[in-house]
């Protein structure tokens, strides 16, 4: 941009040699009046007017001092005028004069004698205001000082946006002197990689007046090797009239408060990660899926490719650790993610599958140590230490990966296994920071892991409790065939208390109780079992099945205050007739040979440990090729569904044409049950086949 361009430049009519004027002779307001060799005033301008008072036509012609000073100072004013005009030296100073309206004002003087070409002499003297003067002069050294002294670096341009003026301030923070400012643009005085929009921003605010203010900007590069991050505004300088005369720039190295707010920034991100890790991490008691919410919660937000790699001794017993040496360590991989598809998930070790890594790898010294791995800029040499083999190396290298970080899964003292970082479009490494960070999301995920592991082991303890509690093969029974099944929930829920049992009797009859102990888990399974015991013991008894659960009524209140519910059949295949009693429990179904299949009348009692509620037998045909349903509520009970619902389609699942004992197990189970069912099942179906009398 050039002066051309301003509206305030200069008038074109003066060519070439037109300069623009400044504005400090206008703020003071300098008056000229020319004298005589007698101190007559020859010449009066304008500004004299405005500054003592007297037009022209009232001041031409009369003597200086009589028109302007005090009567008492004329004859030393005089005198210094004489001495003057005889030997030529100037006269300066402040002297009070007269004005017009009578009062008297300081005015500071600049005289000097001048001379024509026939060598008459004048006197030019220069007047302005004192106060005007000395409030300019105050002005000046003002700003002279705060230029020269101030901590920001500051600096103005010209119309060419090239530097004119430059403070020590700026040279401390571009690194180069005023010389190597002066007379040049940003782009040619100033290393920054910025330098070309803070150019453009010049000639913007010299354009529109607009100032900008606090843009970020990068400077050089510092002796350390970092980045230095400016401040920058822009002022357009114009006097009070309007004229512009250039922009103003004002420079702040913030480096030290930029970095302190990247710091701030990076300590409030890593809070809301391990904020949101403490809702997404652990949200169920299920190792596999709490291993994938760690994995989903640190890609792609913190890695481009993560693994949670646990030791296998940790799966494969209640105290990991406690043979450890220091050789190779066997690891299976729970989750692997990625955040795109890439080589580096063939690198990485199948779900599920264990795999041995030696004692140089640096997921194995990880775990060894229990310390953070970091490998800020991964080398072909790092590669082999990071793969399970060669090929896998070859794999991370195709997928561009530069930056590799370990943290050790750590809960209570033990290293439970390894969270394995990889970073490859994300450019950035691995810094301290994501140590201190992954180190934070490791140790909360590892208390979920190992939460999550010895819920897995207590919950395979009580299925084995359960499932040696439970009967190991159909018993031979007297005109009666049987088949069940027993179906734990989903691997997220501990294991119930169910149970079933198809008991011979002495006297030819056979009993058949199916229950439900309320609770889960080893306790749950242990009362069961002694349930069943009693119940077993007191059928074989020969007691009526009201009389059984009585028994059995008064057994639960002793154990611990436990409750359960419970169906009790005894079947006499002689008089081909069953009696069933119920203590709270889902009714069995009754689907006689060749007719529809009903749910029985009962009197639905009490569960077993309420106590003083009493049981009622009901007694109805059983005959040949008829069938009895005994099953537990985790087949019929779903959060979704009415239970009149359920016991409908149970009963629809039944009325059809009759399969074998175990195909019909296989219908309910299949078609009842769902993957993610938060209940055990045990399922007894008895049919009656023909016997003879003894």
């Amino acid at each position: 941009m050039s002066a051309a361009d301003l509206p305030a430049g200069p008038d074109p009519a003066d060519g070439d040699l037109a300069m623009e004027p400044g504005g400090v002779l206008d703020m003071l307001a300098v008056a000229a009046v020319v004298l005589d060799a007698r101190g007559r005033i020859v010449l009066w301008s304008p500004q004299a007017e405005a500054v003592f008072g007297y037009p022209a036509v009232e001041a031409l012609g009369r003597p200086a001092v009589t028109l302007l000073a005090e009567e008492s100072d004329r004859e030393r004013m005089e005198a210094r005028f004489a001495r003057m005009m005889s030997d030529g030296g100037p006269w300066a100073g402040v002297y009070p004069v007269r004005h017009k309206d009578g009062h008297t004002i300081p005015v500071e003087f600049r005289n000097y004698r001048l001379q024509d070409d026939q060598g008459h002499l004048y006197a030019l003297g220069l007047a302005s205001d004192k106060d005007t003067v000395r409030r300019v002069e105050q002005d000046l050294s003002l700003s002279s000082l705060l230029v020269a002294h101030s901590p920001l670096g500051l600096a103005v341009l010209d119309h060419d946006l090239r530097f004119v003026l430059v403070n020590p301030a700026l040279e401390r923070i571009t690194g180069r002197s005023a010389a190597e400012h002066l007379g040049r643009t940003f782009r040619q005085a100033v290393a920054s990689p910025d330098a070309a929009a803070l150019e453009s921003a010049v000639e913007e605010v010299l354009a529109s007046g607009v100032p900008a203010l606090a843009r970020n900007a990068r400077g050089p590069l510092g002796s350390d090797g970092g980045q230095r991050m400016w401040s920058v505004s822009l002022f357009r300088l114009q006097t009070p009239e309007g004229r512009i005369i250039g922009v103003a720039a004002a420079i702040r190295d913030v480096t030290d408060q930029h970095q302190a707010a990247r710091t701030a920034d990076r300590a409030r991100h890593r809070l809301a990660v391990v904020a949101d890790a403490s809702e997404r991490v652990g949200t169920t008691l299920d190792l596999d899926l709490t291993a994938h919410e760690l994995a989903d919660l640190v890609v792609p937000e913190f890695a481009d490719i993560a693994a949670v790699d646990v030791l296998e001794d940790i799966l494969a017993g209640s105290h990991p650790g406690a043979h450890r040496g220091a050789g190779p360590a066997v690891f299976r991989a729970l989750a692997v993610k990625a955040a795109y598809p890439t080589p580096a998930q063939e690198a990485a070790d199948p779900v599920g599958r264990p795999a041995r890594y030696g004692a140089e790898r640096l997921v194995t010294q990880c775990a060894r140590t229990g310390r953070a791995v970091l490998v800020r800029h991964v080398t072909d040499a790092d590669l082999p230490r990071i793969a399970r083999s060669e090929d896998a190396a070859a794999l991370l290298r195709q997928a561009g990966i530069h930056s590799y970080l370990a943290v050790p899964l750590r809960a209570r003292g033990v290293v439970l296994g390894v969270l394995d970082l990889k970073r490859a479009r994300n450019s950035l490494p691995f810094d301290e920071d994501d140590v201190l960070l992954a180190g934070e999301l490791a140790a909360r995920a590892a208390v979920a892991i190992d939460n999550a592991r010895w819920y897995r082991h207590q919950s395979q303890a009580a299925l084995a409790l359960q499932r040696h509690l439970l009967p190991h093969g159909p018993p031979r029974l007297n005109g009666l065939d049987v088949a069940y099944r027993y179906q734990p929930a989903s691997e997220a829920v501990e294991v119930g208390g169910d149970w079933f049992d198809a008991i011979p009797l002495p006297d030819g009859n056979t009993a058949l109780v199916v229950g439900d102990v309320m609770g889960s888990g080893i306790n749950a399974a242990a009362t069961m079992g002694q349930l069943r015991t009693a119940a077993r013991t007191l059928a074989g008894l020969g007691l009526a099945p009201a009389v059984v659960l009585e028994h059995l009524d008064h057994t639960a209140a002793d154990l611990d205050d436990a409750m359960a519910t419970c169906v009790c059949a005894v079947y006499d295949p002689y008089s081909g007739s069953c009696r069933v009693a119920n203590a709270g429990h889902p009714p069995p179904v009754h689907v006689p040979a060749g007719r529809a299949p009903r749910l029985l009348d009962l009197s639905p009692g009490a569960p077993l440990g309420v106590g003083g509620v009493p049981f009622e037998t009901l007694e109805f045909p059983f005959g040949t090729g008829d069938d009895l349903v005994l099953y537990t509520d985790g087949l019929v009970e779903t959060r979704d569904q009415d239970i009149d619902v359920r016991l409908a389609a149970l009963t629809d699942l039944l009325d059809r044409p009759a399969l074998s004992l175990e195909e019909t197990c296989d219908l309910l189970l299949g078609t009842l049950r769902g993957a993610g069912d938060h209940d055990d099942v045990a399922l007894l179906i008895a049919r009656a086949r023909r016997e003879e009398a003894p």
